[in-house]
């Protein structure tokens, strides 16, 4: 079954597809990767996008508004995936849609919402569209987050090698983790007992990014290949306090977003004091890097696989290796799949796993009081024909040229 996974991330500059071949082999799903395709988000509706997240009021007109145009735009990116990548040979669009709110009250999550109609979606690409695929895993307890767990215990922590005699081969005494550093960064690893848990560790671009787009009045988006950060000095004061946010305390499982680390969460934290923005820039880089190294010592990590837009942030990268000296960092890609592509491949194999009636979680990483199947189906063009349900839940994934 050829799939295409799409989303926009929290930094929701682009939509990203991504095109992939599934199919099970005995406890193996088996995932030939076709590549990539992204557009960016127009900027009209990047900075609406903005202006309705919290902390901004919002009303349901604009919710509504921006449910559809985001469906138009997802659907376009689908589509055009289709042609340019699969060749016209998609089956199935899996839509992660552009989260707005994730509801957490008291260590529990209680409700999520992803943007991007679905109806649009299957009337651009004909096809047969996957979406919501966090509030299933919600209603039974867990936090919907972070869903990469399910990938990186499938292909990161099996051990399986890619390719057979590959850099995915597990060695002695080797304690990998993965970490995604996207908006939020968030880790997977085994605990001593050989569970899988995962959880939000906290900001990585979300900080940075709103921190540049504050001091560019909007010129500039990100700290490109870390420059700034690299120019400026650590404000230890500011660091200490950002340092003493509660929720890093929270055992896992947990989940955040940008409901809480948002441009007036560093506002708050300078408390009215001025600081340059290299300098700034400097700061929140060095936070995430710290909060990197110690869930690394935490889970007594010995080999880091990392993905997401942060490994394009020489001075980010470097920063983790140095407070996390001893810990190897491996990109993704070692394994077989793009560090930039990685969630998109993520939302693809999900909605592959629905289709044939798989579980597409990890209950002790979500907090979830079991597996869930996830998602809700749209028809596309033709009614509604599902795979023969599958009977064997994989427990490895091998990806294959």
């Amino acid at each position: 079954m050829t799939v295409i996974g799409i989303l926009s991330g929290t930094s929701y500059d682009a939509v990203d597809a991504a095109v992939a071949d599934f199919a099970l082999d005995g406890t193996a799903v088996v995932c030939r990767p076709r590549g990539t395709y992204s557009e960016d988000v127009p900027e009209e509706l990047r900075a609406r996008l903005s202006a309705a997240l919290p902390p901004h009021p919002t009303t349901l007109a604009e919710v509504c508004r921006l449910d559809t145009e985001l469906g138009r735009l997802f659907g376009a990116v689908a589509a055009r995936a289709n042609h340019e990548v699969a060749g016209g040979e998609a089956h199935l669009v899996v839509s992660h849609g552009q989260t707005v709110y994730h509801w957490v009250e008291g260590g529990r999550a209680l409700g999520t919402l992803q943007l991007g109609a679905a109806a649009w979606i299957a009337e651009a690409t004909g096809l047969m569209t996957v979406t919501d695929l966090r509030t299933r895993d919600i209603t039974r307890g867990g936090h919907a987050a972070p869903l990469a767990s399910t990938l990186d215990e499938l292909l990161v922590l099996s051990g399986e090698p890619v390719p057979a005699d590959g850099p995915g081969e597990p060695r002695p005494g080797v304690r990998r983790g993965s970490l995604n550093l996207g908006g939020i960064a968030n880790i997977t690893v085994r605990d001593r007992e050989g569970r899988v848990i995962a959880y939000d560790i906290g900001p990585a671009n979300a900080l940075m990014d709103t921190a540049v787009v504050d001091a560019t009045d909007g010129a500039e988006r990100m700290d490109k290949d870390g420059a700034r950060a690299a120019r400026g000095r650590v404000d230890r004061e500011l660091l200490d306090r950002l340092l003493a946010e509660p929720y890093y305390r929270l055992a896992p499982p947990k989940s955040t977003g940008k409901e809480l680390f948002h441009a007036e969460y560093v506002r708050e934290a300078l408390g009215g004091r001025a600081i340059g923005a290299d300098d700034l820039l400097a700061t929140l880089t060095e936070l995430t890097a710290r909060l990197v190294a110690d869930a690394c010592r935490e889970h007594d990590v010995t080999e880091l696989v990392v993905a997401g837009g942060g490994v394009r942030n020489p001075t980010l990268m470097r920063r983790i290796a140095e407070l996390a000296a001893g810990t190897v960092i491996r990109p993704i890609d070692d394994f077989g799949l793009p560090a930039q592509g990685k969630e998109a491949y993520l939302f693809a194999l999900l909605g592959y796993l629905a289709v044939h009636g798989l579980e597409g979680t990890v209950p002790s990483a979500t907090g979830a009081r079991r597996g869930s199947v996830l998602g809700s189906l749209t028809p596309g063009a033709r009614p509604l024909e599902l795979p023969a349900p599958a009977t064997v839940q994989p427990r490895y994934m091998r990806v294959v040229p």
